[in-house]
């Protein structure tokens, strides 16, 4: 078990075993004749940020627990390890996902690649083991490896099936907002303590404004958690959502770096940022809101991006991560201090919840 967080500076045994990791996947040199493999250094750091873009996770060079977990998935190639579902401790890594899109591509619903082995892998493997005569246990041994190996070579890696389906389940929501489950997710106040208490104000005004605005209009509003400025984990947020049985997650965030120019809104959804698979409906929900609200406002727009991190991989919904400004940028700080740029902000957002939950949308006409 890694410590909660490694940076530059620290040592011992945990900063071995990340080094060691990082070593296996080629992003990083063994330690050389000037440094200890067991001391996370310059050249540590930079790796460790090179390995957070390769996976479209936050890239600030510190080993927390997504980074951990992202290096523990990343060392599973398909055919390493036999994968099933387990209820108690669910089953993740790099290739489950490459289970999951083998069995997409192949037109067995698993639900959204993910990574993640739970109830909708195990069915749609199931089906599979049926359809090919292999013993139907939901167990991803040899005989079923052999199986996917074939019929992928005879198939192909189309990327059809899942867009199609994932057209139909949006189609299916379309009936208007009225009814619907909308989750809030206050996020971020876990890394800046300067900034904590004024983002946490800043988030719950825009919560409660948006709040309003939806339950007016019918909907059952939803929290993750009060606005504070502490951290919950994105796994235990998204958790929450899957218990509700949300209809979309809508996260909120303000920003604060280091860079003096750093400026803007920007919105995520879940994808791959090198180009791969990512959430048709999460996309279409992202634009729509991030092009609401830029309507509204004059703050540069920084567009719509995809992002595999947690809140957005777990959520078995839709999820849209925003991030409403800079409080590190005087010219956006000065912005979200003003309630009406955040009354402006939140019927943004409503509009975009509204109009993704309209059966008068049109994908085809959607924003990017």
């Amino acid at each position: 078990m890694a410590p909660s967080l490694l940076r530059q500076g620290d040592s011992g045994p945990g900063v071995a075993d990340i080094r060691a990791r990082l070593q296996h996947l080629g992003f990083c040199e063994p330690a050389g004749r000037h440094t200890a493999q067991d001391t996370f250094d310059e050249g540590m750091a930079d790796a460790v940020r090179a390995f957070q873009q390769h996976r479209g996770i936050p890239v600030d060079g510190v080993v927390g627990p997504q980074t951990f977990r992202h290096l523990d998935e990343a060392r599973w190639s398909l055919g390493d390890r036999v994968l099933l579902f387990n209820p108690g401790h669910l089953m993740s890594g790099d290739d489950v996902l490459s289970l999951q899109q083998r069995l997409v591509n192949l037109g067995f619903d698993c639900g959204r690649p993910d990574g993640v082995f739970g109830v909708g892998t195990d069915s749609a493997l199931r089906e599979f083991q049926r359809n090919v005569g292999v013993t139907a246990d939901g167990m991803c041994g040899p005989d079923t490896f052999r199986a996917l190996h074939r019929l992928t070579r005879t198939v192909g890696e189309g990327e059809l099936a899942l867009p199609l389906r994932e057209r139909i389940t949006w189609d299916s929501v379309r009936s208007g907002v009225a009814g619907k489950v909308i989750v809030l997710d206050p996020g971020g106040a876990d890394a800046d303590e300067a900034f904590a208490d004024t983002e946490a104000g800043i988030i719950a005004d825009v919560c409660a404004r948006l709040e309003g605005r939806l339950a007016a209009v019918g909907t059952q509003v939803l929290m993750t958690r009060t606005p504070a400025p502490t951290l919950v984990e994105e796994g235990t947020r998204a958790a929450f959502a899957n218990e509700m049985a949300a209809d979309l997650v809508v996260s909120l965030h303000v920003e604060r770096v280091s860079l003096p120019n750093a400026n803007g809104i920007a919105t995520f959804y879940f994808g791959d940022a090198r180009g791969g698979a990512h959430s048709f409906s999460g996309r279409l929900a992202a634009e729509l809101m991030h092009d609401a609200v830029c309507q509204r406002t004059d703050l540069t727009d920084c567009r719509a991006h995809p992002r595999t991190w947690d809140l957005l991989r777990m959520t078995r919904m839709p999820a849209v991560w925003m991030e409403l400004g800079y409080l590190s940028h005087p010219r956006d700080a000065a912005r979200l201090a003003d309630p009406r740029f955040r009354d402006a902000v939140a019927d943004g957002l409503a509009a975009g919840v509204i109009a993704y939950f309209s059966p008068d949308t049109d994908a085809a006409t959607s924003p990017g």
